[in-house]
């Protein structure tokens, strides 16, 4: 019985191995969860031209937006396990466990591939508040308790989750002010309607070139490439406080474990080639180079460290 166990177990793997060797021999669909041109569809298209290539396959990239990236993700989780349907997971999906009704979960439906990039978030301010610190703003909002006011991108978001996990590290009493995207944030905060946001590093850094927006800190434990100027919210006095924007790579859950790690070394090769290494750190982000085992390990602890902020703001969408 034993060995007939065993020799099935070496065929399974030598099925496996065969498998992956053939892959992919058709084009691979890429859902993008999310609009055309947002930070998710437009490292997705950086990185899937260059892995087609490698694969000498198209990587073909569909856009499936609604319901804060969960419509396209519920397709991915759904898809067949083939290696021939990719989804496309940010920062937003960890979150949506806990605040909406899914109809998949996202610690267990899928495989992790590979993280492509983590991009700070940038805790910035209105030009004329007179705050130039975290500390100084934090002093200001604790003698005021309920005077100001905290934009997102939407109820939650990692925008929204950043702001509430802000306001826990000094239990401080500050308004949610939820937009749809960050651009209308961004004309009220200018404006001087709403006083702070947490948002991406990519489309603030504009802003604040122009001295439209003026930045205290980044969310990441090191300072942005990009910004290097600005300090970490580490350095500003809280050593406890990072949230990121990141992108990644998933399939649905009984994807061959051959094929997997085929794409994580593809993707990853691809993440380090100069050309795409400095298109991608240009926009703000820090390029990755992890395993499979790593980013289902990353995934799994943000899924746990949003769900305590969540459930103390007592956020649901659904």
């Amino acid at each position: 019985m034993k060995k007939t166990l065993m020799a099935f177990a070496i065929a399974a793997a030598a099925t496996s191995t065969a498998w992956a060797q053939a892959y992919p021999s058709q084009p691979i669909r890429l859902i993008v969860p999310f609009p055309a041109g947002q930070a998710s569809d437009t490292i997705s298209r950086v990185v899937g031209e260059q892995l087609g290539q490698r694969l000498s396959q198209p990587v073909i990239i569909e856009n499936r937006p609604g319901a804060g990236g969960n419509i396209g993700t519920d397709g991915g989780a759904k898809a067949k396990p083939d290696g021939y349907t990719l989804t496309v997971a940010t920062a937003a999906l960890p979150i949506s466990k806990h605040v909406r009704q899914l109809p998949f979960d996202p610690g267990t439906d899928f495989k992790t591939v590979a993280l492509m990039t983590v991009t700070p978030l940038v805790l910035i301010t209105r030009p004329d508040l007179p705050a130039d610190s975290v500390k100084e703003l934090v002093e200001m909002m604790k003698k005021e308790p309920g005077k100001y006011t905290f934009a997102s991108s939407g109820v939650g978001t990692s925008h929204h989750l950043s702001g509430e996990l802000f306001k826990t590290l000094d239990d401080l009493d500050v308004l949610h002010v939820p937009y749809q995207g960050s651009s209308a944030a961004h004309v009220d905060i200018m404006a001087g309607r709403v006083d702070i946001m947490f948002d991406n590093i990519v489309p603030v850094s504009p802003h604040l070139e122009q001295k439209k927006l003026k930045a205290l800190a980044v969310t990441t434990l090191q300072r942005a490439p990009a910004q290097p100027h600005i300090p970490t919210m580490a350095e500003s006095g809280y050593p406890e406080f990072e949230a990121v924007a990141w992108f990644g790579l998933l399939a649905p859950k009984d994807t061959p474990d051959a094929i997997v790690e085929k794409l994580n070394q593809e993707v990853n090769a691809v993440l380090q080639t100069p050309e795409v290494k400095k298109r991608l750190e240009d926009m703000g982000a820090f390029v990755q180079n992890r395993s499979a085992a790593e980013f289902n390990d990353f995934m799994q602890a943000e899924i746990a460290k949003w769900e305590p902020v969540v459930k103390k703001a007592n956020i649901k969408v659904d």
